[in-house]
């Protein structure tokens, strides 16, 4: 024992030099970038050195981490000290949802964008106190394997299989989809081929050395990703206030100042608001003229649209036979006889979207404001507001049970020598998960400041390069058009989308071009590290619960291994192809993870910790209704799947875990009930898992 800790000690030290030299190594980089950025070197190459040196960087650390043995492709060898751990955790958890999407989302909806922030927080209470340092004592490789255990039999773990690659999959598009706005951003290349482009970064780092590469890598992402994060808003925060501090400078100067304009925009008698308003009129005639034709094409079919084109040809001719001919309104008309809808389907589907632009038309948002709400009378806005507070609520709850279910998560606990620094690496994750957490607000609110003070009021005939370049990779990241036609833009002109922000942040404020480049490095570590954990955790679930327990269980090492690096390989093309569609944006796929997390594995895994008379019966129950409510109601009223059924209780479908996690509970507890309670065998499980050994709560089984 004390030669095992003598050891765990010399490494412990040993990775705190290394990677000492490696962060003094990057922030030397930077400079170097910097100054070649000043001798005026393109922005184009500086863009591909950054995102191929820190590839290449991560490459080296997973060929330098290949392995052999089992249980460092599986858990690392059990070797990862709690404050390594902690750092590996917090990459793997802290996404491209947190990296780019939460300062974006806190920038589209203020104060409600909170609740991601107090969710997926709180949801590390949940794991250290009920499930971290209950798996690490358990000691196997994965959590089907624990429900495998626990509750007897191949269902239970095949249930679990299941969930971990749905949740894992679902999480794993989104990252992908980061990796593939990056790429396209700052390589120039199509938004299709760059996520192809980023899968050659995730997997070149987990195909060697499995989780043993894959934690390694993630130490050295999660500082990439933090001096990324913090580096832009220090800026901009000394910028506008001399403060260093963007916490304090956010609230106490940007804030104000961003309210003030809020209620300048909304108040028709000043100039801007004046300017707003003409705006606003014109999306609700755009809104009424197309309810108008939806109406119109409900009662008339095909015969409505035959009429309707043929005035727009007549209105061609007309122009044609003028004197003098105006070429431009020819041109214009001519469009409209092109664009217009060949048939009712995509006549309902065009003009739907037209009637939408209606909600563009709606008063500015209050960023500090508590669920704001809009509506007609004053009872529609409470009934709004009432709505707002019953999501933000449910969010909440989905996202931190969902934490304390993920399954590639909790497979990080699986890593640590013993169960008591398990507890301590629950401590250091939510230290460096709260650098992060506690400073996007603030980004959100600097960027929000500049957009509002600097592009808002500017001339169309000089809008900053930045806008054309992100329009360039998806206009609906970034869109401005000159709706009222008074050359000047207004705030309802532009569309900016939430996984913008961060990526742009630096571009908005006119920093240097390294800076930009750094995020961008930033926000691939995030996307990657996670994405490298997700696709681990889904080959793992195949061919460790699957094929190594229930196919063929005599299986030689290296064979395992040679299925679950196939597989891995499989699943990363297929969520490629997945994310190239485009099915929706990161923050709700990573929202859509945690509902099914938590509807699927928190009342199994909870009630098979601390409950001895949970059995085989309760768990499949739990887990399949649980698990089976959750996705109907996601399939049911997420428009990508185009059912568009109404909600339950006006519950928004990223929020469908709060049917699935009560369902789960009366599943386990009732299945259990009326079926015979486990053997002395399994209870004697929970037995030692529940309570801690003799020897300094040091882990005997699985270490």
């Amino acid at each position: 024992m004390a030669t095992a800790a003598q050891s765990n000690k010399a490494f412990f030290q040993q990775l705190k030099k290394y990677y000492t030299f490696y962060t003094g190594g990057f922030i030397a980089f930077v400079v170097l970038v910097g100054i070649l950025e000043m001798m005026g070197v393109p922005n184009k190459i500086l863009g591909y050195m950054f995102l191929f040196a820190t590839i290449l960087l991560y490459a080296g650390i997973g060929f330098m981490s290949k392995t052999a043995e089992v249980s460092e492709y599986y858990v690392a060898g059990r070797r990862v000290p709690a404050l390594f751990n902690g750092m590996a955790t917090g990459a793997d958890w802290m996404s491209a949802a947190s990296f780019i999407g939460m300062a974006g989302t806190l920038y589209l909806t203020g104060y409600d964008g909170l609740a991601f922030v107090m969710g997926w927080t709180g949801g590390y209470c949940l794991v250290a106190l009920f499930l971290a340092p209950y798996l690490r004592k358990f000691g196997q490789f994965t959590i089907p394997d624990f429900l495998g255990a626990r509750y007897g039999g191949n269902i239970p773990r095949l249930i679990g299989v299941f969930a971990a690659i749905l949740c894992s999959f679902t999480y794993v598009i989104a990252q992908i989809y980061g990796v593939g706005i990056i790429t396209s951003r700052f390589t120039g290349l199509e938004f299709g081929i760059g996520v192809f482009v980023g899968l050659a970064g995730i997997l070149v780092c987990s195909f060697l050395g499995g989780m043993k590469a894959v934690t390694w890598t993630q130490v050295a992402q999660y500082i990439i990703l933090i001096v990324a994060y913090m580096i832009p808003v220090v800026w901009l925060s000394v910028k506008h206030t001399g403060v260093p501090i963007p916490q304090i400078s956010a609230y106490t100067s940007a804030l104000p100042k961003i309210t003030a304009l809020e209620k300048e925009f909304n108040n028709k008698e000043t100039p801007k608001g004046a300017a707003e308003e003409s705006v606003r009129a014109i999306y609700r005639e755009k809104a009424a003229a197309a309810d108008a034709k939806l109406k119109a094409l409900e009662a008339g079919g095909a015969a409505y649209l035959g009429e309707e084109k043929a005035k727009l040809e007549a209105k061609v001719a007309e122009l044609k036979a003028a004197e003098p001919v105006d070429a431009k309104a020819v041109e214009a008309a001519e469009k409209a006889v092109k664009d217009f809808p060949a048939d009712p389907a995509k006549a309902k589907e065009a003009w739907t979207k037209d009637k939408g632009i209606g909600a563009k038309a709606a008063p500015v948002k209050a960023h500090a404001e508590a669920f704001a709400a809009s509506g007609k009378t004053p009872e529609e806005i409470e009934k709004n507001r009432a709505k707002a507070k019953k999501n933000f609520l449910a969010l909440i709850l989905c996202l931190m049970v969902g934490t304390a279910a993920l399954p590639h998560i909790l497979m990080r606990f699986y890593t640590t020598p013993s169960v008591k620094e398990a507890r301590q690496s629950v401590f250091w994750s939510l230290f460096f998960i709260f650098l992060l957490y506690f400073t996007a607000p603030a980004l959100a609110i600097l960027a929000k400041y500049e957009v509002y003070n600097h592009l808002v009021g500017s001339s169309f005939a000089q809008l900053p390069a930045w806008v054309s370049n992100w329009a360039a990779v998806d206009k609906t990241l970034m869109a401005i058009s000159d709706i009222n036609k008074d050359g000047i833009v207004q705030l309802a002109e532009i569309t900016i989308g939430g996984d913008l922000i961060v990526l742009a942040t630096p571009e908005i404020a006119g920093l240097p071009y390294v800076i930009s480049g750094l995020v961008a490095a930033g926000g691939l570590a995030a996307a990657l590290s996670t994405a490298d954990g997700l696709l681990l955790t889904i080959a793992n679930a195949l061919s460790h619960d699957v094929y190594y327990k229930m196919i063929d269980p005599n299986a030689p090492t290296v064979r395992r291994l040679a299925v679950s690096k196939g597989l891995l390989l499989v699943v990363a093309i297929i969520a490629a192809y997945v994310t190239s569609m485009k099915p929706g944006n990161i923050l709700f796929l990573v929202g859509a993870a945690f509902s099914l997390a938590a509807a699927a594995f928190f009342p199994a895994l909870v009630c098979g910790v601390f409950w001895k008379r949970a059995n085989r019966l309760g768990a499949i129950l739990g887990m399949v209704l649980g698990l089976g409510v959750t996705m109907y109601y996601m399939v049911q009223t997420y428009p990508f799947f185009g059912i568009k059924a109404p909600l339950w209780w006006d519950i928004d479908p990223i929020s469908s875990g709060i049917f699935g996690i009560p369902l789960g509970f009366i599943g386990v507890i009732v299945g259990s009930l009326i079926s015979p309670a486990p053997s002395k065998e399994v209870q004697d499980l929970v037995d030692h898992v529940r309570y801690p050994n003799l020897e300094g709560d040091i882990d005997t089984k699985g270490a």
